[in-house]
């Protein structure tokens, strides 16, 4: 199965004003929503996790993409099937986990069902958009630069780890216990007062770049060697490993100085191509190699 195929089908069955970016913009109730789901052995294993470790992920994936809208993280939901060999001690864990990744919002309800022998979450966040300048994939201009904050390809390398049973524990943690970037979203969704593009990069940073570029209609050029990443970090984890759930955005350059930490790490141009990292270009989403939501065992 193909996530963009199937995103394309639902599209064409409920219409594209609400559909695009990672979060719903209710202009008219001035909130963002989205919603996440972990499937076991899909998007974790149980023996590479602590339960803690689970519920903070679950819920940090959720708050990634309000953070990436620009919005400020309100409220969520959790709904999670749970097998019959699971004790209450694994509950208690789960949201001891949940509540430290919630920067700010509130757990205010959900739902918890049996399953056979999977454990299956999903979760629901809403976020204020109130004093907030919110961000679109398409608003990415000319002229304009792209900066990001954070270390990329750590997320992966640490699956790697977990998938070669290696002991790197900062690379696990990164993995498991991603950091997210909320004082770098608030900071640009206050102080930026023109339209810009912000994501997260769950699906990798190519793949952010990528989405932006062809929804604003434009080119990004990026620079590979000024993207943050830890040494013996492989370019295609830096570019394409994904879970790293950092920020990037795409705003007029006079802000970049404003902005704490920020790195720049390429520009917007006017060009035939949509993506080139240093050199390389991507011209189809289908060149990129993205990561994959419906194979076995991401992380």
């Amino acid at each position: 199965m193909n996530e963009q195929n199937i995103l394309k089908i639902i599209q064409s069955k409920i219409g594209t004003e609400y559909i695009g970016d990672d979060c719903a913009y209710l202009k008219d109730l001035g909130i963002v929503v989205t919603q996440d789901s972990l499937v076991e052995d899909i998007h974790f294993k149980r023996s590479w996790c602590t339960p803690y470790q689970l519920g903070y992920k679950s819920i940090a994936v959720n708050i990634s993409d309000i953070l990436a809208s620009g919005a400020l993280p309100l409220y969520v939901t959790v709904a999670i099937s749970l097998p019959n060999d699971l004790n209450d001690k694994f509950v208690s864990e789960f949201y001891d986990g949940a509540k430290s990744a919630l920067c700010g919002a509130d757990i205010v309800g959900g739902d918890i069902t049996g399953s056979t022998d999977k454990i299956m979450v999903s979760i629901s966040a809403i976020g204020s958009t109130k004093g907030r300048n919110i961000s679109s994939r398409a608003n990415a201009k000319d002229g304009y630069a792209v900066i990001t904050k954070g270390l990329y390809g750590s997320s992966a390398a640490g699956l790697k780890e977990l998938m070669s049973g290696g002991k790197n524990k900062n690379l696990i943690k990164a993995h498991l216990e991603p950091k997210l970037e909320y004082r770098f979203s608030q900071e640009i969704a206050t102080i930026v007062k023109e339209p810009y593009a912000m994501m997260d990069t769950s699906d990798g940073l190519a793949d952010a770049l990528f989405k932006i570029a062809d929804s604003s209609n434009v080119s990004i050029k990026i620079d590979y060697d000024l993207i943050p990443h830890l040494e013996n970090i492989t370019r295609e984890q830096v570019l394409f490993g994904g879970e790293d759930y950092k920020l990037v955005a795409v705003l007029p350059e006079k802000y970049v100085e404003n902005i704490n930490g920020a790195v720049k790490i390429g520009t917007v141009l006017d060009s035939d191509f949509r993506l080139d990292v240093s050199g390389v270009k991507y011209n189809n989403y289908s060149d990129l190699n993205v990561y994959n939501h419906f194979g076995a065992s991401n992380g």
